[in-house]
């Protein structure tokens, strides 16, 4: 892409400031608006030169000498610089659509599903890394050995991770509908986003829609236990389709492949589906299975995907980013079990719209039953942001229907506690940030 004078209208989101980091080291002209930007994205923009001088939205920004404007969800429809540019008639894209319109003539890989999306992603950045292939990527976490979370070259091959949320206030359709892959994983369905899939079957529709975009001479990976995908899969016109499980382990926490065992450091039978996945797209992408388990070996994992805080006089302490339902579930049952039943006690904190929904909250029910302990939190400063009423607190233990579990809306109580509990394995899962509680367990 020759050097464009790009603004961006809500820079300070996590994919959208690193676009704009990426689109400045390729040498545009970028500008941007927000009205709120945290960190890090605020200290990294700075760094760059491009975060706003200040806060709030500035119609004068936008003139005819823009060459295209990205949009990010976090705008309002009624945004007063997007209001401008749609007079002006100045190009706007959503950023999947800017994604795609950068990657039109690359062969293309998503991953996709409810869960260990970024994991998935992660494994497959690693492995080519490795092997010092060339590619471009966009994924949803920061990871080690990569300076960001965007990259936007001439490279023939990008991975990215596809998220089925909505693209942007002007384009409603989920974001996964725009990238058209050759090559795809389905993680697995599990029901999200409820504020604007208002129903399960809604929900699986995407997915289905989704389908119809890959390249008819594609292929699609899919987890073979997952009952929606079993349902869908077969109507799905690809040249190939692969049903996955886990990768097998050994006795000694290894993989055991042909004959072979592989050391691996992440942990959890999910991740040994999430590495299955990432094994099958590099096999499509001509890397064969012994130089993929030797090259995953030292993969730790992505930032707050069963990511460890804390290890000593075997008492384990790791963050992870479940949320909905049936990642708090997988989750909490896949780390109890790696660690051979030792007493864990789980935290989760209430964070997204979908959790704090009075109605949704039920579908909590039983997902924390592979803890002995169980912890509850919520900041109702974060309720009244969103715009919802109380939780009550004798609701939220009959949705989660576990023996012993307490409640915290205090993060100071909930910091002290925890660092007493010296003899549980400690199990931290949340879409926040514990309102910034320290994490020194």
């Amino acid at each position: 892409m020759s050097c464009k004078k790009i603004h961006i209208i809500s820079i300070g989101g996590s994919a959208m400031h690193n676009i704009a980091l990426d689109l400045v080291a390729q040498g545009n002209i970028v500008t941007g608006s927000d009205d709120e930007i945290y960190e890090p994205s605020l200290s990294r923009l700075k760094n760059a030169g491009v975060a706003p001088d200040k806060l709030g939205w500035y119609p004068e920004k936008i003139t005819n000498e823009l060459d295209f404007i990205i949009l990010g969800m976090h705008a309002r429809i009624d945004n007063p610089e997007l209001l401008k540019a749609q007079e002006m008639g100045i190009k706007i894209y959503s950023y999947p659509e800017f994604i795609y319109q950068q990657s039109i003539h690359k062969q293309r890989v998503v991953i996709a599903g409810s869960h260990g999306k970024t994991t998935t992603t992660a494994m497959v950045m690693h492995v080519l890394r490795k092997l010092k292939r060339d590619f471009d990527y966009l994924i949803g976490a920061q990871l080690e050995g990569f300076d960001r979370m965007v990259k936007l070259t001439d490279a023939p091959l990008i991975i990215i991770e596809g998220d089925e949320y909505l693209s942007s206030p002007i384009d409603p359709k989920p974001k996964i509908l725009h990238y058209k892959p050759h090559i795809t994983v389905i993680t697995g369905i599990a029901w999200d986003h409820i504020n604007v899939f208002h129903t399960f079957e809604i929900y699986v529709d995407q997915f289905r829609l989704y389908c119809d975009t890959i390249d008819h001479k594609g292929t699609l990976i899919y987890f073979e236990a997952d009952q929606n995908l079993k349902a869908i899969a077969p109507n799905v016109c690809v040249k190939k389709k692969l049903p996955y499980s886990a990768l097998p382990i050994n006795d000694n926490r290894q993989i055991q492949w042909n004959g072979q065992s592989y050391p691996i450091k992440t942990i959890g039978n999910h991740n040994l589906q999430n590495m299955n996945a990432a094994r099958l797209i590099c096999n499509e992408l001509g890397i064969d299975d012994h130089t993929f388990l030797n090259s995953i070996a030292d993969f730790s994992g992505a930032n707050k995907r069963l990511q460890k805080i804390a290890e000593k006089d075997g008492r384990h302490v790791f963050l992870d980013f479940a949320h909905a339902p049936s990642k708090v579930m997988a989750t909490t049952q896949s780390f109890k079990e790696w660690f051979n039943n030792k007493p864990l006690l789980a935290v989760l904190e209430l964070h997204t719209f979908s959790s704090l929904n009075t109605d949704f909250l039920q579908q909590y029910r039983g997902s924390l039953n592979s803890a002995d302990q169980a912890i509850i939190y919520y900041n109702t400063h974060t309720l009244k942001m969103k715009k919802m009423p109380p939780l009550d607190e004798e609701f939220v233990k009959v949705c989660f229907n576990h023996p012993s579990l307490q409640v915290f809306t205090d993060e100071l109580s909930l910091h002290e506690y925890l660092k007493a509990q010296n003899d549980w394995n400690l199990l931290l899962m949340t879409s926040g940030n514990f309102n910034k509680m320290p994490l020194d367990f």
